[in-house]
């Protein structure tokens, strides 16, 4: 990962001219919330595929 300034330059270079302040925000927010779920992923840890296939299998009805 870069400096904010060069993520959001590479942000711009990805995007279509034509894309609106909207669609700019959006992206942001992604990489945002990205951001966040790996610095708590690496602070907290994570999961197995197993125990997440657990935990929702409890919310699925069959």
């Amino acid at each position: 990962m870069g400096t904010a300034k060069e993520e959001v330059e590479s942000l711009l270079n990805k995007l279509p001219d034509n894309c609106s302040l909207e669609d700019i925000q959006y992206h942001l927010y992604v990489i945002e919330k990205v951001h966040n779920g790996l610095e708590v992923a690496d602070s907290q840890g994570t999961i197995s595929q197993e125990e997440a296939e657990e935990r929702l299998g409890k919310w699925l009805i069959e």
